[in-house]
């Protein structure tokens, strides 16, 4: 005899204006250190509800209470109005409650079906019948709409594809309330857009989704309210606002944000990156433009327009066909990233935990790490001078940290990235290629990044920044560079321009 395959089916509420969920006067602390004082959230059943605040607000914390994750110290929850314990992952999974990680959970090696199921396997006679999880998982995806193959590896999918795996997995366990962090950080545009649909459509089926995220514009797609963390208490609840998000990102930081981005103070001195010519195979084609001390330029366009492999070739971390790079006036020779170091270049990428930062060590060889004979004495690192450095940078890119020695990697996706600035700053680089600077970070910590950036441009650097954030590129740029195919398409005046001409070039190129 076969053990059932059995789907959770969502079960709607006589209202959907009753809570599912309430969790009242939250507290945790870690260490001493409270991280939740008074944290509250009601989540009515069949709602998309957004969970927001700054990068140490607590919102990860509160989410992992919610998810049996987390024990919190004080407080209470209450499931369709009666208290509960939610002490364990398996209680908050048997109420039906289920997280996604930011940081996907997958098992890469086994199948989109075996991923699903893991832990959860239909058995027959006392083994896992694959042929009935394979048939299951198809039927599962085919109601979600995931146009998945059950039986492909999850290794061989792509990173939306594998954020689907993540929901569907979730919801085969769970129809109740599924729990997304951070669910967009690693899209392109369209694959946002399908995200959204399977949210709408959970919606639809009665499951109520928990989307935490630093991306008000994404989130006023969706949701249909919102609640505001900040220093472990809520201090905002309302109704999700579509365009006007002033009065919600005074609540995450506290302060009125009038000078959201920094006034442009720089003049624009010399070129000091002139590049010409730059084309590799299928990538980018005749790539031609300057940047002076003083200027921050834009690279706005598409996923898959080309802007990240520029940066990375203008760096020498790619090779390019053909075509020149000149630093001052001067062609120089681009081989690798010591040679673009050694010319005064610097390259904040996009994916600041892969190729920005050494995330097991601490902080301070981490703002050392790119320019090493400065902390030498008679060859080994002097450790008392590589803190004081780090220090500096602590104290002037206003890093939250508990000390220079704290591993860089149980820091903040900010802090983080401040981080990587301070490593560059360290070298004294004069030309920064900058890829998505906020991207993963929350409306305080981009504040800061923008002034650092404004600074950077009052001192003389010249910067290149890419974005897919077109407010952003309006906000900080003084010329855009448009490309579409591999191409630059159009070049266009910050202040004599608007988001819909940008798009404009970068859909269609004219």
């Amino acid at each position: 005899m076969s053990d059932p395959v059995t789907f959770s089916a969502a079960v709607p509420e006589n209202s959907n204006s009753r809570p599912l969920v309430q969790l009242c006067a939250i507290e945790k602390s870690y260490g001493g250190v409270p991280v939740l004082k008074r944290a509250d959230v009601m989540v009515r059943a069949a709602e998309i509800h957004g969970l927001v605040g700054e990068n140490g607000a607590g919102k990860s914390t509160l989410v992992k209470i919610l998810a049996g994750e987390v024990t919190r110290d004080g407080g209470d929850v209450f499931w369709l109005g009666k208290a509960c314990p939610l002490r364990s992952r398996q209680e908050a999974e048997a109420l039906g409650i289920t997280m996604i990680h930011q940081e996907l959970s997958l098992a890469t090696h086994l199948t989109v079906a075996e991923n699903i199921f893991l832990g959860h396997e239909p058995t027959r006679h006392g083994c896992i019948d694959r042929q009935r999880e394979v048939a299951a998982a198809r039927v599962h995806l085919d109601r979600l709409g995931f146009g998945l193959d059950p039986t492909r590896p999850v290794h061989r999918l792509r990173p939306a594809e594998r954020q689907l795996v993540e929901i569907a997995r979730a919801v085969a366990r769970t129809a109740r309330l599924v729990i997304m962090d951070e669910p967009t950080s690693s899209l392109s545009a369209k694959e946002v857009d399908d995200l959204f649909g399977v949210i709408r459509r959970l919606k639809s089926d009665g499951t109520a989704v928990i989307f935490v995220t630093h991306r008000l514009e994404e989130l006023a797609e969706v949701a249909d309210r919102v609640t505001v963390l900040r220093d472990g208490v809520t201090v905002h609840e309302s109704a999700m606002p579509r365009r006007n998000f002033s009065e919600l990102i005074r609540a995450m930081v506290g302060r009125e944000l009038k000078d959201f981005y920094p006034p442009r103070r720089a003049q624009r001195g010399n070129v000091l990156l002139r590049v010409e010519g730059l084309s590799r195979a299928s990538d980018f084609q005749d790539v031609s433009f300057e940047v002076a001390a003083g200027e921050v330029v834009g690279l706005a366009g598409l996923v898959g327009a080309g802007r990240t492999e520029v940066l990375e070739a203008i760096f020498g971390a790619a090779p390019i066909d053909r075509g020149r790079i000149l630093i001052e006036g001067r062609e120089v020779l681009v081989r690798c990233p010591q040679d673009a170091i050694q010319h005064g270049m610097a390259l904040l990428g996009e994916d600041r935990k892969r190729t920005g930062l050494a995330l097991l060590l601490p902080l301070a060889p981490n703002i050392t790490l790119a320019n090493l004979q400065r902390v030498l004495r008679r060859g080994r690192i002097d450790l008392r001078k590589e803190e004081m450095v780090a220090r500096g940078f602590v104290e002037r890119l206003q890093i939250r940290a508990s000390s220079v020695r704290q591993r860089v990697g149980a820091l903040s996706g900010g802090n983080q990235q401040k981080v990587v600035l301070g490593k560059w700053l360290f070298t004294n680089a004069r030309i920064f290629l900058v890829d998505e600077p906020t991207r993963g970070v929350d409306v305080g910590a981009k504040i800061e990044i923008y002034r650092q950036l404004n600074q950077l441009a009052e001192a003389g650097a010249a910067i290149l920044m890419v974005s897919s954030e077109l407010p952003e590129i309006l906000g900080i740029t003084d010329r855009v560079l448009v490309m579409r195919g591999g191409r630059i398409v159009g070049e266009l005046i910050t202040s004599q321009t608007t988001q819909e001409e940008i798009m404009w070039y970068a859909a269609l190129g004219t």
